[in-house]
């Protein structure tokens, strides 16, 4: 096998996983010293804490006055299944589903929660359900960026003001990378561990008044878990959106993701955040453009997150191997990057076609994208040159 040179340029951060990302740029575990570690989130510093984290998402998101902010456990997972127990079944529900969270939400509102008003609508990786064709006389389900696909919805215009259900959007890999219309959204959910870098298991529920109405005046029928419950005899339990929290969080997590909210606005906010991703995309897109073996898995470009960006391998001699062949292809470049210590965790999520999938949110420089790029392209070709050798 021929010996193909490496690049000279190293990436400085080779921490390109799509969950847990990568921590804010200067990062270090010292700035934790101030963590209320060893104390109740339950004491008064602690309540503080919890609140200012609220406050500080309220602020950088620009999410309306009037809209609650809530702490809860179990990531982004726990976000939406706690606002699918508590809100549906009041209507019909409409699903859309675009890649495998999405699809995971389905299965919830199918299988467990077993509605029989709901419609499902699917579209393959890389593309995108007709919006078009959503009915709002119904609640609706949807994923604002499919972090396994790289597909988002380009804006939230297909969703009008007047609707009678209530939209319940997954945006975990799309808040504090995407501006999010919050006027159409009445239950939005995220995790820590994406767009900010903050640790795992934390997760976000942000509610409009019309989904507090939903929880005030309809009971579903069925049990509902403590860890969902938001009301108490029929009313709002404010405190949870005060930073009372359901169920214990990490205090030291809470100060990383403070860390990583005051580092939001050193850079600019909300507008500085998605500047930051936007130009990431950039990298990988003129990349992609040059590249003849690589392409976008989402279609239109318009549709292509600046976050969880997936790419699909085009090269005609590892098309042409079985879908089982393309996958060890693209495990190999995953495995030689990794060896080389200059990207960790870049493939495909496991229900996805074969291809890479690169974070490209706020918190990594371009620089190192830049520098990945280069390191790509040896290692396509270092695993081409294997495939000619077992032919």
């Amino acid at each position: 096998m021929p010996d193909i040179a490496k690049p000279a340029m190293r990436p400085a951060n080779p921490h390109f996983s799509s969950g847990p990302c990568a921590k804010r740029p200067g990062w270090a575990p010292e700035n934790l010293r101030s963590a209320l570690t060893g104390r109740s989130h339950r004491s008064k510093p602690g309540k503080a804490r919890l609140n200012e984290a609220i406050e500080l998402t309220r602020q950088i998101l620009g999410v309306p006055a009037d809209y609650r902010i809530a702490i809860v456990p179990a990531s982004d997972t726990g976000a939406v299944e706690m606002a699918l127990w508590s809100m549906l079944g009041a209507r019909g529900v409409e699903m859309l589903a675009w890649e495998s969270f999405g699809t995971g939400w389905v299965t919830d509102v199918v299988k467990q929660l077993k509605l029989e008003d709901a419609r499902v609508t699917q579209a393959d990786y890389g593309e995108l359900p007709d919006l078009g064709q959503v009915d709002f006389e119904r609640d609706v389900v949807f994923t604002w960026n499919g972090t396994t696909s790289g597909v988002r919805v380009p804006d939230a215009d297909w969703i009008p003001s007047d609707r009678a259900g209530l939209t319940i959007c997954d945006g975990t890999s799309a808040v504090f990378a995407q501006r999010l219309d919050w006027a159409k959204l009445d239950a939005t959910t995220f995790s820590w561990q994406k767009v900010m870098g903050g640790e795992a298991a934390h997760g976000m529920l942000i509610l409009s008044p019309r989904a507090v109405e939903r929880l005030t005046s309809y009971t579903p029928p069925w049990p509902m878990p403590k860890i969902f419950r938001l009301t108490k005899g029929g009313e709002l339990n404010e405190g949870i959106f005060r930073g009372e929290t359901i169920n214990t969080p990490s205090m030291l997590c809470v100060e990383d993701y403070l860390d990583a909210l005051r580092w939001g606005q050193s850079v600019g906010g909300l507008t500085g955040l998605i500047g930051r991703a936007d130009r990431n995309l950039a990298v990988i897109a003129a990349w992609v453009e040059r590249t003849p073996w690589a392409e976008f898995l989402a279609r239109r470009p318009e549709t292509r997150s600046n976050t969880s960006v997936c790419l699909r391998i085009v090269d005609p001699a590892v098309c042409a191997r079985s879908q089982d062949g393309q996958a060890a292809f693209a495990k190999r470049i995953v495995a030689l990057l990794e060896s080389e210590g200059v990207a960790h965790d870049i493939g495909h999520y496991r229900d996805a076609p074969p291809g890479l999938r690169i974070w490209c949110g706020a918190t990594i420089d371009s620089a190192d994208l830049e520098a990945l790029t280069f390191w790509l392209d040896w290692a396509f070709q270092v695993a081409t040159a294997e495939l000619d050798q077992v032919a």
